[in-house]
């Protein structure tokens, strides 16, 4: 008998499946066929690397992930996944697929909120379409003054980058009364650095759920893991994802001049500039760069645009580098 179902967590090879129409869950094990499924050019599997635009046809071995949409074989002994049906989106880090909408959490403090690594985030999440969300944590352990400073500035992102901003004190459910209504009939995916409270958050969320969490270690500045797997957990008629942290982030860009497109705020000044291929970077003219000098756009943002490009301009420049060693 074959049922649709939805991967709800994997640990190592075993997943649990809810299925789609009864609910019921059920552990499975992928089939040895998807290690050779063959794509044509228009599959939502077929991903292009390294320079190539071009997708081809190609054998090539798909892995089951935390929010897919499967077909699932219990007739037998063992519970079979026999297929992984098209995805909307499929993200590496975290690992999940079918993310309807991405919860950013940042602390306030411990750690300090990193404007480098939102900006990043909000790069890579741009390129997969997905709609932002961000939430500052522990609003309880910063002054004031201090956190009126911090929202000054996220302003700028509300106004000009369309994020919405949600401020919490996960221990006490202080700000959860406008938070909840978000997760309805969505799977959101819960991202960000770790130690500044996903567990936490979630554990407030969903009482009883009793998610591992620990303190931010002093000496590194920075939590460490408690999430070990990636899990969907259901809450307010959708379901929440929890995945593993993690600190580090790559951009996904090989072209240095695609990345003002991942930035909605310069496009909307661009058609300004003198030049209508301005990268925003050593260009007279440049409509940017005088938004930056009017603080029209923030210039930390800026600073921080200007330090991705130069990312993707020398991963691109090590990749010819390599290509000339192994000719």
């Amino acid at each position: 008998m074959i049922i649709k179902g939805l991967i709800k967590k994997q640990i190592s090879n075993q997943y649990t499946i809810i299925d789609l129409e009864t609910k019921k869950e059920y552990l499975a094990i992928p089939s040895g066929k998807l290690r050779y499924v063959k794509v044509d050019e228009k599959s939502s599997f077929n991903k292009t690397y390294g320079r190539s635009t071009k997708k081809r046809q190609q054998i090539i071995q798909i892995s089951p992930k935390v929010g897919d949409k499967v077909l699932l074989d219990i007739s037998g002994d063992t519970n079979v996944i026999e297929e992984i049906l098209p995805r909307n989106n499929d993200l590496v880090r975290p690992d999940v697929a079918n993310v309807d909408q991405v919860l950013l959490v940042f602390s306030a403090i411990k750690p300090e909120f990193s404007f480098n690594l939102f900006d990043k985030f909000l790069v890579i999440l741009k390129e997969q379409k997905l709609n932002i969300i961000l939430v500052v944590s522990k609003i309880d352990l910063i002054p004031t003054d201090e956190l009126n400073k911090l929202k000054e500035q996220l302003q700028y992102y509300e106004e000009n980058v369309g994020i919405e901003v949600y401020y919490v004190n996960s221990k006490q459910k202080i700000g959860f009364d406008i938070l909840e209504h978000i997760f309805t009939n969505k799977i959101t995916v819960l991202a960000g650095q770790t130690g500044v409270g996903k567990s936490t958050l979630l554990n407030a969320l969903i009482p009883g759920l009793d998610i591992k969490t620990q303190e931010i270690s002093l000496a590194l500045g920075r939590g460490k893991h408690t999430t070990r797997h990636s899990e969907l957990y259901e809450f307010n008629d959708g379901y929440i994802c929890d995945t593993p942290g993690f600190s580090r982030l790559d951009l996904n860009i090989f072209e240095k001049e695609e990345l003002k497109n991942q930035y909605d705020d310069f496009v909307s000044i661009s058609s300004l500039c003198r030049f209508s291929s301005c990268n925003h970077i050593n260009e007279p003219g440049c409509a940017i760069k005088e938004a930056v000098k009017n603080n029209k756009i923030p210039e930390e943002r800026y600073n921080n645009y200007v330090l991705f490009y130069n990312e993707i301009e020398d991963k691109k420049n090590m990749y010819w580098k390599d290509m000339i060693i192994w000719k």
